[in-house]
């Protein structure tokens, strides 16, 4: 079964064309100010222009976002989803209000934090960020991946969270996962994709199943 991935954090033009190339299914681009990976809606814009018709996806992340804030960021970049860090009924209304499939980053400890139920289009899994961290994600923590063991997952999902070209592998097979979601894990410094990182994850990913 093909493992889709998805590249987040996208920053630079150099960074997108890798992953465009490689096969990545999706793009991420940052709008939190905090990260190391925000860029404005301008850059965003010139970025986005760049995938190719029936290219990666191209997926706006935010954190308990504002209607105005999305709105900013779509009033010129054009984006194919949204990945929210979000309670449940918070996401659904942006998805009614902006009509793009939306994805809700869940962060979890145990197997009952897995969610059993959703009306969004997707969940992105990952741990729980260490205590007095800025960020809800992208804090390179693995997640105990044996904890998706048995889990109904109610629509498509992802994992994330302190995956790299050496450990994607073993991750797909022990956690279920059939799309992972990769940002500081192919950087050669916060924010600054490697090309050769992405990649090689590319290439661990893609090979972690049987064709």
């Amino acid at each position: 079964m093909a493992i889709g991935v998805k590249i987040c954090g996208i920053t630079e033009a150099d960074a997108l064309d890798t992953a465009i190339k490689a096969g990545a299914r999706w793009v991420g681009f940052v709008f939190f100010g905090p990260s190391p990976r925000n860029i404005t809606p301008d850059v965003a814009t010139t970025l986005a222009a760049r995938v190719p018709a029936g290219g990666p996806g191209r997926i706006g992340l935010f954190v308990k976002p504002t209607d105005a804030e999305i709105e900013r960021v779509l009033d010129t970049v054009t984006l194919d989803g949204l990945q929210v860090y979000a309670p449940e009924a918070r996401a659904m209304e942006i998805r009614a209000r902006f009509g793009l499939p939306v994805w809700r980053a869940v962060g979890i400890a145990t197997h009952a934090d897995l969610p059993d139920s959703t009306g969004l289009d997707g969940l992105v899994i990952e741990s729980r960020p260490p205590a007095g961290s800025t960020r809800p994600g992208g804090n390179a923590r693995c997640l105990d991946w044996g904890l998706t063991e048995g889990w109904r997952a109610p629509v498509p999902w992802m994992l994330a969270g302190g995956l790299n070209p050496a450990n994607v592998a073993d991750a797909i097979r022990r956690s279920g996962a059939r799309a992972v979601d990769v940002s500081s894990g192919v950087e050669s410094a916060p924010g600054v994709k490697s090309p050769d990182l992405i990649r090689a994850f590319m290439t661990a990913a893609t090979n972690a199943l049987p064709a």
